[in-house]
C-alpha cells in the first residue's frame, strides 16, 4: 500500500462517539454540585469534630447548645445531599454545535 501523504481515513461515527464522551466527562467534572457537596462535607466533618470536643466553657457560652456539633451535622447532611443528587441525576452533556444549512 502506498501512502501519498494523505492522512488515513477516519470513521465519522467513532469521532462523534469520542466527542460525546469528552463532552459528557467535562459536564460531570465541572458539575457545581460536586464542588459544593465536597466543600460542605469537608467543612461539615471539621465543624462536627470541633463540636464533639467542645469544652464546657464553649457550650455554656452558647447557652447550653452544642452549636458547632449541630452546625457541622447540618453542613455534612447538606454536602452529602448534594453529592447524592449529583450521583443520581448526572449532568447532561451540552448539545453539539451543529451548523444550520444556509447559515
Amino acid at each position: 500500500m502506498s501512502n501519498d501523504g494523505q492522512p488515513p481515513a477516519q470513521d465519522p461515527l467513532i469521532d462523534e462517539a469520542q466527542e460525546e464522551q469528552r463532552r459528557s466527562a467535562a459536564a460531570r467534572l465541572f458539575d457545581i454540585r460536586r464542588v459544593i457537596g465536597g466543600l460542605f462535607v469537608a467543612y461539615g466533618v471539621i465543624v462536627t469534630l470541633i463540636g464533639v470536643f467542645d469544652s464546657r466553657a464553649e457550650i455554656d457560652k452558647a447557652e447550653g447548645v452544642r452549636i458547632n456539633l449541630w452546625a457541622g451535622l447540618v453542613m455534612l447532611a447538606f454536602g452529602l445531599f448534594m453529592l447524592l443528587w449529583q450521583w443520581l441525576r448526572p449532568a447532561e452533556p451540552p448539545a453539539p454545535n451543529e451548523k444550520q444549512p444556509g447559515t
